[in-house]
């Protein structure tokens, strides 16, 4: 898998055959049945969209408030948080293909869990299963993709689980605003169970395989990968990566105490904090209840499906033609400059709407739902994939699966926070306040960005980690360009 030379399967030149020259499209294949995993993930993540008000609603069935209805969107990532640790020991035990197997398991209990629930209590369980869905898809998955494919497929085709989880979120509201719990959980369910057969096929992560000291596997894994006969050349280069990457004790304290580590870790932890801090998980759980607090001339369903279904286009078109022609640096700072723009006005419209009651608002009824577009817009070519994509490539082999311990805890933990702070500003100040709040977070981050993320973009895994342990004076004096390509 060496950096540059299986850009497309194009016709083999001069003597060399087409299983010398190699194919990218088996590490596409293998990323995209990668993230079919991550479908439900969404699907469970924006599960409290539709189905919060309709519960708060229905007391025929439920006798559910809204305070323990909110509390559905705090348990499931403290229960991410709570199973983390366990999950990604497990990746580096039984491997990130084998972890990722497991997750159809708890994403099935979730959906009928809560499909028969009438106790809000049980519907908290249902949650706490989703909870662990959502560790076992962090925890291996995104090193699992940084592993199988080469930077140019990296790059594209890695933040398809970013696109699968939006598709996830999109279907959740369509079938949420047309069917019942019951109708939407057996309808998702079978995608869990979809998930588990296609990706019994696909091959482990060679990285892995070197590091239990199974060559052959490893052999075999980047075979199937390239499509390549001979791959003796790209293992050993991949071996000398990983040995090298290995040679570092990787305990915790190398995570603090080597400069590489210790820089890589501060910018994930930015990354994935200043994600969170944004907004979007907000917008995406609660998506109905604010629009139907807004008010304006869209339905609180139309506008969720809207809403949703444009995540997926946008990320398509951004993994199209934007993610890999700009710098992350550039996407990610004019990223949350955008979303803090449009959750602003938002918020403007919302204190006018609930403190003003003279003003008349009918004249931009129009606003609430063009700032959740134009919100999502700044989100997808940013926020949405540079994180996640920086996930996989910032840490070395050594200490990848405790640093995405450190992320699951920051991704689940913020979400917590931030559903926290949203119903206390949301009931002691307003609907407007927690925007605010989001808006001022995003402003603070788009100007320390531009100091803090580097350049991945077209670099191996071993190139970035090359420019981590270097200082800024090494990177302007010397061109860093390692043989190997991960």
């Amino acid at each position: 898998m060496t950096k540059g030379t299986m850009k497309t399967c194009e016709k083999p030149k001069n003597n060399e055959t087409e299983s010398e020259v190699g194919c990218v499209w088996p590490q596409i294949v293998a990323i995209l049945a990668a993230c079919l995993g991550a479908f439900n993930d969404g699907v469970l993540y924006a599960w409290t969209s539709p189905f919060l008000v309709k519960l708060v609603n229905d007391k025929e069935h439920y006798d559910i408030s809204e305070s323990e209805a909110n509390n559905m969107t705090i348990v499931q990532p403290l229960a991410m948080v709570l199973t983390g640790y366990f999950f990604s020991k497990l990746t580096n035990l039984i491997g990130r293909k084998k972890t990722m197997l497991l997750v159809g398991v708890p994403q099935v209990l979730s959906l009928l869990i809560c499909a028969f629930a009438r106790s809000v209590y049980v519907f908290y369980v249902g949650r706490v299963f989703a909870g662990i869905g959502s560790a076992i898809i962090w925890s291996a998955l995104p090193a699992y993709v940084g592993e199988v494919a080469s930077p140019d497929v990296r790059g594209v085709w890695g933040n398809s689980l970013t696109s699968v989880i939006y598709a996830g979120q999109f279907f959740i509201n369509v079938a949420g605003s047309y069917c019942d719990i019951l109708t939407a959980s057996c309808i998702f369910s079978s995608v869990s169970v979809l998930f588990s057969v296609v990706f019994y096929f696909m091959p482990e992560s060679p990285f892995f395989f070197i590091m239990k000291g199974d060559d052959e596997s490893a052999k075999k894994s980047l075979r199937f990968l390239t499509r390549k006969t001979n791959v003796d050349k790209d293992f050993s280069m991949l071996k000398n990566d990983v040995d090298r990457q290995m040679s570092e004790t990787g305990n915790w304290k190398d995570l603090i105490c080597i400069k590489s580590n210790r820089k890589a870790l501060t910018i994930a932890l930015f990354l994935r904090i200043t994600q969170t801090f944004s907004g979007n998980a907000i917008l995406t759980q609660y998506n109905q209840y604010i629009i139907q607090k807004a008010g304006g001339n869209v339905s609180p369903e139309t506008a969720s499906i809207i809403f949703s279904g444009l995540c997926i286009v946008f990320n398509i078109f951004v993994i199209s033609f934007i993610v890999d022609r700009f710098s992350r640096k550039v996407l990610y700072s004019s990223s949350l400059v955008l979303c803090s723009m449009a959750i602003l006005a938002l918020a403007a419209y919302l204190y006018f709407d609930e403190f003003v009651p003279n003003t008349d608002l009918d004249s931009v009824a129009w606003l609430p739902l063009t700032c959740l577009i134009t919100f999502q817009i700044g989100w997808s070519y940013g926020l949405a994939v540079i994180p996640t994509l920086m996930m996989g490539e910032l840490f070395s082999v050594s200490i990848k699966s405790k640093a995405m311990l450190i992320m699951m805890v920051a991704l689940g933990g913020g979400i917590s926070f931030v559903n926290v702070l949203f119903n206390i500003l949301n009931s002691v100040l307003g609907t407007f306040a927690p925007f605010v709040f989001f808006a001022l977070c995003s402003i603070g981050a788009a100007i320390v960005s531009l100091y803090i993320i580097p350049e991945t973009k077209g670099k191996t895994l071993e190139e970035i980690q090359m420019d981590l342990k270097a200082s800024s004076k090494d990177k302007k004096k010397n061109n860093i360009i390692p043989a190997i390509e991960a």
